[in-house]
């Protein structure tokens, strides 16, 4: 964790909240060597994990179709 001083974020403050959103990593901002801050990345949790996925995952058959084959199960 990289920390700066505030005279020094207040000159940069723009490029400094680009760099930490591509990198991800946070930097404590100090004024007269004490911290005061922290800046780090904003993420966005989703509230349920249920979902999450669904528009990157497709199927390309239909599950609730009947299959043509017989199973070791039926034949008794």
């Amino acid at each position: 964790m990289a920390t700066m001083k505030a005279s020094v974020f207040k000159a940069k403050c723009l490029g400094v909240m680009d760099e930490i959103n591509e990198t991800g990593e946070e930097i404590i901002i100090t004024k007269n060597g004490r911290p005061v801050s922290r800046l780090l990345p904003f993420r966005h949790k989703p509230k349920t994990l249920f979902g999450l996925h669904a528009s990157g995952i497709h199927a390309a058959d239909d599950l609730i179709e009947p299959v043509d084959e017989e199973w070791g199960a039926e034949k008794a």
